[in-house]
């Protein structure tokens, strides 16, 4: 099985990405997991003893939702905690992380769109994920493919 990761900080474009490629994909082969799917609530791990199992968590249960099938997974995974910190799946013969960068406005705005209930209440909250996007834009060239997906994200935003 391959893992593909989709990955970027919140209101980069993932989710969108994943229902786009759920009906692109060849559905035979390819299994698209968002980890927002996989029964784990993020908010139970943060500031606990457990917290950076999250990801670890999320990735496990998405390899067995896949049911043998390559994954698709979007998530906020940072590939170098993936890399030095998870006990990958043994499924998992191969592992690629897709970067998802859009502008840190763009970040800004699509969070500050979301319902309330989502948590980007304030700018306090919501300034560790631009954070993390300039994290993502300085380390672009350690991704197999990194993507800059501005423009597209701008035109969701103006419908």
């Amino acid at each position: 099985m391959k893992l593909f990761v989709i990955t970027g900080t919140c209101g980069a474009g993932k989710s969108t990405a994943k229902d786009y490629l759920s009906i692109k994909l060849n559905s035979e082969r390819y299994s698209p997991v968002d980890s927002d799917e996989v029964g784990l609530n993020w908010w139970d791990y943060a500031g606990t003893e457990k917290e950076s199992k999250y990801g670890e968590d999320t990735l496990k249960r998405a390899v067995k939702m896949a049911e043998g099938k390559n994954v698709i997974f979007v998530s906020c995974l940072n590939p170098m905690d993936y890399f030095q910190k998870t006990d990958v799946p043994e499924e998992i013969e191969a592992t690629h992380f897709i970067a998802l960068c859009p502008s840190d406005e763009v970040i800004e705005q699509r969070l500050k769109a979301r319902p309330a209930d989502r948590g980007f209440t304030s700018d306090e909250i919501i300034k560790p994920h631009i954070e993390y996007n300039k994290w993502f834009a300085k380390n672009k060239s350690k991704f197999q493919l990194f993507i800059d997906n501005t423009e597209k994200l701008k035109k969701k935003l103006q419908r």
